[in-house]
């Protein structure tokens, strides 16, 4: 369509009908929903949204393509920029989230919208099928990592169907997978201090492949470790989120 993608932004542009098709079906928008699209590059998904959803905000990077969405759709508010500095909580509460990530930037856009996460009411976003499979992997598994924890200790997450490469131009390297995202409620969460259980995961994982009493060393003590019945000789990715939030609770900074 006269746009040559461009690698430094990671595009790669939906086009498969069947595949919009499924997306939209998964994410039923509604005419009272606020709405805000990450990276709509060339509107595939966008105008189809708006049919349903009046109230969308489209969040693009590159300005030649914003500039071609504000054309196409006048009712559509565009804002320019980058995503991993956009202020969700410029827009209502209840914020609904859709998009075809960037994969170069996939992992932070996604602790990001953590962030915002008691704002909003779902997010529906494709992803590298690699990186939907730690977000949803469980413990003692390849896969189950930083992201595993810090996801799913603040969402319910769903992998709904994978995405064939030749559905996007140009078609990515990597097959593609799209993922519901639904907030826990904040009596589910647990943490006393989510900065605090944001340390600890990090500490974990950074020496995953060592015994809890080594890789954890810095930060908790082996005897509180076996006080809250966490054995010191597990590895990282042997703890549930439910002991990570633990970890944290019994710490001090």
């Amino acid at each position: 369509m006269g746009h040559v993608p461009r690698k430094r932004f990671g595009q790669h542009f939906l086009h498969d009908p069947a595949a919009i098709a499924k997306i939209l079906g998964a994410v039923d928008p509604r005419p009272a929903d606020v709405m805000v699209e990450i990276g709509p590059g060339l509107g595939a998904l966008t105008g189809r949204l708006l049919e349903r959803a009046p109230r969308l905000v489209a969040v693009e990077i590159d300005r030649d393509l914003a500039a071609r969405l504000e054309e196409a759709h006048p009712a559509l508010t565009v804002h320019r920029g980058d995503a991993l500095e956009f202020d969700f909580a410029r827009l209502p509460e209840s914020l609904r989230v859709v998009g075809n990530l960037p994969y170069n930037v996939s992992t932070p856009l996604l602790f990001r919208l953590a962030r915002y996460a008691a704002r909003l009411r779902d997010v529906h976003v494709m992803l590298q099928r690699e990186v939907v499979d730690r977000m949803i992997a469980r413990p003692s598994t390849p896969e189950y990592g930083r992201l595993s924890v810090m996801l799913q200790y603040r969402f319910a997450i769903a992998k709904l169907f994978d995405v064939r490469p030749g559905a996007f131009r140009p078609p990515p390297k990597v097959d593609s997978a799209f993922v519901r995202m639904v907030p826990l409620p904040a009596a589910a969460l647990g943490a006393r201090d989510e900065a605090g259980l944001a340390r600890v995961v990090t500490a974990a994982f950074t020496k995953r492949r060592k015994q809890l009493r080594n890789a954890l060393a810095d930060v908790v003590a082996e005897g509180d470790l076996r006080a809250l019945g966490v054995d010191p000789q597990l590895r990282p990715e042997n703890l549930s989120v439910a002991d990570y939030v633990a970890i944290a609770n019994a710490t001090r900074e």
